[in-house]
This record gives C-alpha cells, sequence and structure tokens, in this order.
C-alpha cells in the first residue's frame, strides 16, 4: 500500500472518529483528543526540527555555488531574474485571489479558540507586531542561534545569503570545503525529514482526531473548500501567467505552447515530481518550442532545482486557509512577511511529498499561527500537489521559452547586421 492511501485513510479515520466523538456527547470519548494530541505535537515537531537546517544549509550552498554559475555571462542573471519576477507573482495571486475566496469561508470563534488552545504552537505568546523600522533592524540578527530557536526565517535567510556571498570570496579549495559541509548537513536533515514523512498516517490520524471532534462535520467542508481553492487558485495562475508569459514574452503561439506543454505537464500531474518531468521537459522545450540546446542545458538543471513557480502561492494559500481555520487576523505587515518568507523558501524547497507544506513552519510560527496545522495541509496534499506540480513545470517552459526567444531575436539580428 503507498504512502499517499495510507495517509488519505489515516486522515478519513481521524475525521470519522473525530466527528463521532463531537457528536456522541461522551465524556468518556471526549478524552480521545487529549490522548492524541501530544502524539500530533511529537509529529509536528519532528518536522519542525528538520525546517531551518534544510533552509539555512540550501540557501548557503546554493548562493556559494550559483555565483559561480552567474558569472557565466547575461543568461544566468537574466535567468535569476526571471525565476524571482515569477515567484513573487505567483506569491502576490495567491494573495489577491485567497483573501478574498477565504473571506467566504466561515468557522465558528469558539471552536477557532479551542483549536488554537491546543495546538501545541499556541504554547507561545503571540508576539506584537513590530514597526517598519523595527522590521527591517530584525532582519540582521544579533545571535543566529536565537534566531533559529525563536523560528525566525527572514533573518536566517538574509544571514544564510550573506555568508553564501562571502564564500564566493574564499579560495576555491576552502570554499568547496565549506559547501560541502552545508550539503551533507542539508542531505541529512533531508533523509531526516523522510523517515518522519514516512509516519505521517500516524501523525495526520492524531491531528485529525482532534481536528474534526472539536469542529464537527465543519471541518471537513473547510478541508475540502481549501482544496477546491487551491486548485481554482493554481489553475488560474498556471493560465493567466504562465500561459500568458510564454505567449506575450516568449511570442509561442498558444495551441504551439499546449503542444509542446502536455506531455511534461501529464507526467507532473500523475506523478507529482517535478523531477520525473525533466526528460519530457527537455523534449517539450527543445523539439515542441524551438529554445536552444545551450539555454535547454544552462536553465533547466537550476530550474529542476530551485524554480517551483507554484510554492510561494501553496504556501500564501496555506497560511490563508490555517489563519482563517485558527481564527487568526493577519494584519498587512504580517501579510508582507508572509509574502517574502514564501517566495525565499521556494528557492530551498526540499525534494520529498508535501515539501513546501513542511518549509512552512517557521512562516506560520512569525504569523502567529499554530504550526501543528501543517500536519492538516500534509494531510490533504495529494490533490494540491497534483495542481502544484504542473505549476511547476509548466513555469520551466514558460520562462525557457522567453529565455529562448531572446537568444533567437538576438541571433537573427545579428545575421541581418551581418548581411
Amino acid at each position: 500500500m503507498s504512502l499517499i492511501l495510507r495517509v488519505v485513510i489515516g486522515l478519513i479515520a481521524g475525521l470519522v472518529l473525530g466527528v463521532a466523538i463531537a457528536s456522541s456527547h461522551s465524556t468518556w470519548l471526549a478524552h480521545i483528543p487529549g490522548w492524541l494530541d501530544p502524539v500530533g505535537t511529537i509529529f509536528v515537531d519532528a518536522i519542525r526540527l528538520a525546517v531551518i537546517p534544510i533552509v539555512v544549509s540550501g540557501l548557503v550552498a546554493g548562493t556559494a555555488s550559483g555565483a559561480s554559475s552567474a558569472t557565466m555571462g547575461k543568461l544566468g542573471r537574466r535567468s535569476l531574474a526571471l525565476m524571482l519576477a515569477v515567484l513573487l507573482i505567483s506569491g502576490l495571486f495567491g494573495l489577491a485571489v485567497g483573501l478574498p475566496l477565504f473571506s467566504f469561508l466561515h468557522t465558528d470563534q469558539n471552536v477557532a479558540a479551542s483549536l488554537t488552545q491546543s495546538a501545541a504552537a499556541a504554547r507561545t505568546a503571540p508576539a506584537s507586531v513590530p514597526s517598519v523600522g523595527q522590521w527591517f533592524v530584525d532582519l540582521v540578527p544579533a545571535n543566529i542561534f536565537k534566531a533559529a530557536a525563536d523560528g525566525a526565517l527572514l533573518p536566517l535567510i538574509v544571514v544564510s545569503i550573506g555568508l553564501g556571498l562571502a564564500l564566493t570570496q574564499v579560495e576555491a579549495q576552502r570554499r568547496t570545503a565549506v559547501v560541502q559541509f552545508f550539503q551533507g548537513v542539508g542531505d541529512a536533515f533531508l533523509a531526516l525529514v523522510g523517515y518522519v514523512v514516512k509516519l505521517a498516517p500516524i501523525g495526520v490520524f492524531a491531528l485529525a482526531v482532534p481536528l474534526a471532534a472539536r469542529m464537527g462535520i465543519a471541518a471537513v467542508g473547510a478541508l475540502g473548500y481549501y482544496i477546491g481553492t487551491y486548485a481554482v487558485t493554481c489553475t488560474v495562475f498556471t493560465v493567466l501567467v504562465l500561459y500568458a508569459g510564454a505567449i506575450i514574452l516568449g511570442r509561442i503561439p498558444l495551441p504551439h505552447f499546449l503542444r509542446a506543454a502536455l506531455a511534461t505537464q501529464a507526467v507532473a500531474f500523475t506523478s507529482r515530481s517535478s523531477l520525473a518531468s525533466l526528460p519530457a521537459a527537455y523534449e517539450g522545450m527543445q523539439s515542441g518550442l524551438g529554445v536552444p540546446e545551450d539555454i535547454q542545458n544552462f536553465f533547466l538543471p537550476i530550474a529542476a532545482s530551485i524554480f517551483r513557480a507554484g510554492a510561494p502561492m501553496a504556501q500564501v494559500i496555506g497560511v490563508l486557509f490555517l489563519a482563517k481555520l485558527y481564527g487568526v487576523v493577519l494584519d498587512p505587515a504580517q501579510l508582507a512577511t508572509v509574502l517574502v518568507a514564501a517566495v525565499a523558501t521556494s528557492l530551498t524547497i526540499p525534494g520529498v511529498p508535501g515539501g513546501s507544506i513542511i518549509v512552512m513552519a517557521p512562516v506560520l510560527a512569525s504569523a502567529n499561527i499554530p504550526v501543528a496545522g501543517i500536519g492538516i495541509l500534509l494531510a490533504v496534499d495529494t490533490i494540491p500537489d497534483m495542481f502544484r506540480t504542473t505549476a511547476n513545470v509548466t513555469g520551466w517552459l514558460s520562462v525557457g521559452s522567453i529565455l529562448g526567444q531572446r537568444e533567437i531575436a538576438k541571433t537573427q539580428q545579428a545575421l541581418r547586421a551581418a548581411e
């Protein structure tokens, strides 16, 4: 039996048991959610402990290694600029669509208060909202270990990128040793997360029972609303942003792009794996879109490693849903923090099922949203992951077509000048 099926079974069993407890009004059965709360907390904390090392090590190693690639010329800088632009648009799109759609999702405030009190992440008092000046000051932590202990992701991202850039000035042999160290740390914690994810059916069951017991049948409806909102948002983003980018900036006719992307999207949607779609992406970009081979060979490996167009939108949608579920009101400063963190962490998402959900933990903590909610999102991530992975690989082809068009246009211009 596959892990996905076992997780789904664990979720359904937990929801059924929780709803039954809520409906029974039994004093004895009412103790079960309390017994399962520690199990769910351990599951979430086991994921959280690996997030900071994965993000930091990935940013340090990636920045130190990628900086040498950037010196390859304008293509590297243009690729990075396009990818960051798409990621930012993805996060903004998630906010623009998610905020109004989730305003129609109503949850009982008493239930939300009960959920928040029972969540493991709610053990600390909510932090006050800093001023704009203090927000910038906090980006440079006086103590990086305290920042890590507090789950302050943005300062750690700033420090990690700064350290990676500093390593580019270090002698090559010593830089390589440091980069390999951080890569090893990241790989080790990634393997640890893999072990934890294998226990997801138990963790999801332990999280679903208290959720459904406290919310009743409304929990099922809320999760269904989240999945529907996610699928619609991801589909609209793929069409309006990624397709439009290929058509307008890449100058690829829509029917032509659809045919070129179909095989890659089919593999992504069914396998939920961007890497599994990579061979089809090479074929679609070369024969379908006519992108020069040197651009493919340069861009696609980088894109497969760090470029996930749907990830910022996915994290924003997840944050907005959990905020609604737990009755947390996000102010503009918190929304801005979530947006920046979602874009930054999308570059370091681990290659495991539900990777974009796993790295949400520090983002949720920074917005005072109970981190225990990531277990629920992870449990229902099968369908959202299909749409997210499809958006990711479509982003490869869209940006690749834009890069290819510029190079083709330059070649044609040079030929005309030579004539």
